[in-house]
């Protein structure tokens, strides 16, 4: 007898898992290793942020099901977009989710019927698959290369698809490739989105880590938006609040309702000091998500400088935490080059080909580590025998 569903057979081990036993069996013999694959801030949450969380965990007051988003947490993000983006929301455009993670891994089960379209980034996160493939979409990848600055070309895809098509999934800034994308561009696909009567769910991540004089925005800024879509917004890159699982599901009235039936069959709401927690982040002032951004800058410019100074060619993020760096030509595979720089120099970082079929001829690097150690790292991966 099978010991899991079927439908489980769809998700394999893949490229991470020799890599991962060799970070164990390193780790044991105490190899020093620089782990720069997982994209984890190694910054704290604000204090203050913290301090909300104690004292609420010693109400006991707290522990009962929340079952619903409270008022005051619904405020803190209709003023937060307000002040932020300039995004006029009401309660019942946005939910509360587990971290973008969960919310979109059940988005296609509540939007999808079988054998509808849903339109993919490739190389993009892979829950996206994951989503739709549990609610038994057909799943059809644009492609985003290098040559056009990683946005899709939308007079490419075909329209028999776009006819077919549920909900497209965009990601800008992006993870994997640090790619951002103009305004100009949202515009464009709001128009193809209601010319071919289909959804758009953006996944707002990064917009708080972005190195170009221009700040991020809002998907919903665009006008029409909110119309066409929705977008998740977390907490988890700008506050840091990555183990605390707290995004929102934000935008289009039909959209938000149609997650809120699903997940309440599933869940009994966001634990109260984590509701607490993000009305706090909410409504801080944006001088540390600021000065966040320029560290990250700092760590982009060290890693990027200091692997062009040894002789390999990366290009800098335009935003995000992660640098997507194109392979020195004498190595085809991605796995195939992780293994050896973790072999070579404890250097750990992600396989281009994790994110797709043209991830392949890549690799990712987080920028988790200071600038001073990102900049030694890159001298080390300098000295090995990989860059001869």
């Amino acid at each position: 007898m099978n010991n899991h569903a079927t439908r489980l057979d769809h998700f394999q081990e893949g490229v991470f898992a020799a890599i991962d036993r060799k970070i164990a069996a390193y780790r044991a013999q105490g190899r020093e290793l620089y782990n720069l694959s997982i994209g984890t801030p190694d910054f704290h949450p604000p204090e203050q942020v913290r301090k909300v969380i104690a004292e609420a965990a010693l109400d006991g007051g707290n522990y009962r099901y929340t079952l619903h988003d409270s008022p005051e947490l619904q405020q803190a993000v209709v003023d937060y977009y307000a002040r932020r983006y300039g995004v006029a929301i009401s309660a019942n455009e946005l939910l509360a989710v587990h971290g973008t993670q969960e919310g979109m891994g059940h988005l296609g089960m509540a939007l999808c019927d079988k054998g509808d379209v849903v339109l993919l980034p490739n190389p993009g996160y892979p829950v996206f698959e994951a989503g739709a493939y549990f609610g038994e979409a057909e799943i059809v990848y644009y492609p985003i290369v290098r040559e056009n600055a990683f946005l899709p070309k939308l007079d490419e895809i075909d329209e028999d698809v776009l006819r077919r098509t549920k909900y497209i999934v965009t990601s800008y800034p992006s993870n994997p490739t640090g790619a951002i994308a103009p305004k100009s561009f949202y515009e464009e696909l709001i128009e193809y989105a209601k010319r071919y009567d289909f959804f758009i769910i953006n996944d707002n991540a990064y917009s708080d880590i972005v190195f170009s004089e221009e700040s991020g925005f809002s998907f919903l800024e665009i006008p029409g938006a909110k119309e066409v879509g929705a977008e998740f917004f977390s907490l988890s890159k700008s506050f840091n609040l990555t183990g605390a699982r707290l995004s929102f599901f934000i935008g289009n009235e039909k959209l938000v309702g149609a997650l809120d039936l699903m997940r309440s069959q599933l869940d009994f709401g966001v634990f109260y000091p984590l509701q607490l927690a993000a009305i706090e982040a909410l409504s801080m002032p944006r001088d540390y998500v600021k000065a966040q951004c320029e560290e990250y800058k700092r760590r982009r410019d060290a890693l990027c400088g200091g692997l062009r100074a040894i002789g390999w060619d990366v290009e800098d993020s335009k935003g995000t935490m992660f640098v997507f760096a194109k392979l020195p030509e004498q190595y085809p595979s991605s796995a195939e080059f992780c293994e050896k720089l973790l072999d070579e120099t404890g250097v750990v970082c992600t396989p281009g080909i994790s994110f797709g079929s043209l991830g392949e001829g890549y690799v990712r690097f987080a920028l988790v580590r200071p600038a001073e150690e990102l900049k030694k790292i890159a001298e080390i991966i300098g000295n090995s025998s990989l860059m001869k």
